[in-house]
């Protein structure tokens, strides 16, 4: 595959995760930022080599073979984030942007290598599960903080928003992996909470909470 072919089957990945039944060409095109004429072109090429189903005005499926090629390019993604933050002392806000240059590197061996340097991590810094070799996902039990009960105890596990600034917020708030949060009170009005990390308390918006994954 050429890097765009990757990054379009990376895409209709991510989006069929919550489009299960078909990825519509706009919310492609919406991601890639490019036209839907273009997004048309490409899903043809990738149908003709069986990466995807393609039926025009019903959306497009991965194929057995492309959800592997999908799952192998977020596994590379993924472990390249863990080696920059764990090894070279990056920032988890800092990362994205390199590790998608570095998830096409084509050597399987490389990468099953940097698995094993790594102590073969489940999940990212961001707290995103990390595809083994054969594709395999570990899943796990997680709930938005902004459903979360009043009073118990969560520790955060993971982001929806992976965005610089968002992470940079969660910096701030002295938010991170493994923090313990607790809803104090939640507003009736605007659902803006006052939560504890670890024992400190602080005000956070519903959209905040609705970015954090907790168990």
């Amino acid at each position: 595959m050429t890097i765009s072919e990757e990054n379009y089957i990376k895409v209709i990945y991510h989006i069929s995760l919550v489009s299960p039944k078909g990825v519509n060409t706009n919310a492609i095109a919406g991601m890639l930022d490019t036209k839907a004429s273009s997004v048309t072109d490409m899903l043809k090429k990738l149908a003709e080599k069986d990466f995807v189903s393609y039926q025009k005005y019903q959306g497009v499926t991965l194929t057995e073979k492309g959800l592997l090629a999908a799952k192998m390019i977020v596994r590379k993604h993924r472990l390249w984030e863990v080696f920059l933050v764990e090894k070279l002392n990056f920032s988890w806000d800092e990362v994205h942007e390199i590790a998608e240059e570095l998830e096409h590197i084509k050597s399987e061996v490389l990468i099953n290598k940097l698995d094993e340097f790594l102590g073969f991590p489940s999940f990212d810094p961001h707290g995103d599960p990390i595809p083994d070799k054969q594709g395999i996902i570990k899943k796990i039990e997680k709930h938005l903080l902004s459903d979360a009960e009043v009073n118990k105890d969560y520790k955060c596990i993971g982001v929806k928003d992976s965005s610089t600034d968002f992470l940079k917020y969660l910096d701030k708030q002295k938010i991170a992996l493994g923090s313990v949060l607790k809803i104090v009170e939640r507003e009736e009005f605007d659902e803006t909470l006052t939560i504890a990390i670890d024992g400190k308390r602080t005000t956070i918006s519903n959209k905040i909470a609705s970015n954090l994954y907790v168990q």
